[in-house]
């Protein structure tokens, strides 16, 4: 078969795949309750789900946060501070990013052990080697490691409002007094009428997680007063984008 043309079984899993995303999202935006899609074995989503666990290292989490990370570095008072890990860093764009635009800073990243190799060699790329390393855990059982600054970017989203303040509340404990958090997703607009990027991956992740949904500002600014940040802000991003910033 000729590497243009698809395998009949592939083409049908693609479209039955489809169909299922489609009635997935009738169901999500008809209850607003999760659809708890998931891989199923020898089912036709099987091999979207391999290919999308793949692209959470590497280059996917790359794309979707170099621009983020950039103005991050840009907008950011990073003078004031002298450490930063990424929570979820997977290869660790983010804190490359942020110790090329700022030379004394020093830190690292912090994901599931599967992440290191492809963490390490990044940053090795970046010539960043004795500044950044690599905390292997997962941040549901595992302390998060220290630092002046943590940032989390594209992880709150997935997860429920009691997981979102567990995560929170265990930052809030990393951090010394006068750190700070840095929250990025496609934060929804305080009106809930212009981001509609991130009103539509709230409803994507009605139907990939179990209970995940995106958020407002307002909504991230509420969790972090909650839990004890005693000032917050939030800033827009490059595309659909904004970060929220709580200060201990």
């Amino acid at each position: 078969m000729s590497a243009g043309r698809r395998h009949p079984a592939e083409a049908l899993d693609l479209a039955m795949t489809s169909t299922l995303l489609a009635k997935a999202r009738e169901v999500a935006a008809r209850t607003g309750t999760a659809t708890g899609w998931a891989p199923r074995p020898g089912g036709p989503n099987v091999a979207m789900h391999a290919i999308s666990a793949s692209m959470q290292l590497g280059d996917a989490k790359a794309g979707l946060s170099m621009g983020a990370a950039a103005a991050i570095a840009e907008k950011f008072p990073w003078d004031r501070y002298h450490s930063v890990i990424d929570i979820g860093a997977a290869e660790g764009c983010v804190p490359a990013q942020l110790a090329l635009g700022h030379p004394h800073l020093t830190g690292g990243g912090f994901d599931l052990p599967a992440a290191g190799p492809a963490f390490e060699d990044y940053v090795a790329s970046h010539g960043l080697t004795s500044r950044l390393r690599f905390y292997p855990g997962n941040f549901f059982t595992d302390p998060l490691p220290p630092a002046d600054v943590l940032v989390m970017g594209h992880i709150l989203h997935d997860w429920s409002l009691q997981q979102k303040f567990t995560l929170l509340r265990k930052a809030h404990q990393a951090l010394p007094d006068g750190g700070a958090l840095i929250v990025y997703d496609a934060i929804i607009d305080d009106d809930r009428t212009t981001n509609s990027f991130g009103l539509l991956m709230s409803l994507n992740m009605l139907i990939e997680t179990p209970a995940g949904f995106d958020y407002t500002a307002a909504d991230c600014r509420s969790w972090m007063a909650d839990i004890g940040f005693r000032d917050t802000y939030a800033e827009p991003l490059p595309g659909p984008d904004s970060m929220v910033v709580g200060i201990k």
